[in-house]
């Protein structure tokens, strides 16, 4: 299996390895400065992406999806059996599920049932939100193929619907890490600060692929 997954995927990476499991694992980090410049995009903008697909820009702070949805392309490419991105990617999944809970999205009810299980069996908190159709309505832009925002309702949904546009036929998962992944007091086995969360609970899944 190739596992695609980035921002502190390094450490699954090497957890991977260090257990010699027999499964192929791929950790792909985008990245990026974000500082303003004159090259800078703006609202009005349209970016194209490596996908080819366009994007309006209508809020430049949701910039972390355009680097995500250009590491989805490339990682696609590498014809993984499931691929799996870890995002720190919205302040509305923290307000619909809190600081130590992520949010679980696939494009397959089974896998999406079985990292859910694999999150429970690593004593990790996910709740799988839905794809909601009727939502991708506000990601439509009237001038280029996709808008990097929707209308500012159910924005965890409209960032994933946004990803999902990137991952082809690929089977995939999508978690959204922005409450758990940095924590600014201890909580459970998580230390302050950078958590690692999520790295137990893809090494779990892995496992149940080798």
């Amino acid at each position: 299996m190739r596992h695609g997954g980035w921002r502190g995927d390094h450490r699954l990476v090497m957890a991977a390895a260090r257990l010699k499991l027999p499964v192929e694992v791929h950790g792909i980090v985008p990245s990026t400065d974000n500082m303003l410049g004159g090259n800078a995009f703006k609202p009005g903008d349209v970016y194209r992406t490596l996908d080819g697909k366009t994007v309006e820009i209508l809020n430049t702070d949701a910039e972390g999806r355009l680097i995500l949805a250009d590491a989805l392309t490339y990682a696609r490419k590498l014809e993984p059996t499931v691929l799996v991105d870890h995002a720190t990617l919205t302040g509305a999944c923290m307000v619909a599920l809190g600081q130590w809970r992520a949010g679980l999205y696939a494009n397959d009810d089974a896998l999406r049932e079985r990292y859910a299980e694999a999150g429970k069996r690593a004593s990790e908190a996910f709740w799988p939100l839905p794809l909601d159709e009727d939502l991708k309505e506000t990601i439509k832009s009237p001038i280029a193929d996709i808008k990097n925002t929707g209308d500012g309702y159910g924005g965890s949904i409209a960032a994933a619907l946004f990803l999902r546009e990137f991952v082809g036929e690929c089977k995939w998962v999508h978690l959204d890490i922005a409450g758990p992944a940095f924590l600014g007091a201890p909580h459970d086995v998580s230390p302050k600060g950078g958590s690692g969360f999520g790295v137990r609970t893809a090494l779990e899944f892995i496992k149940s692929y080798a």
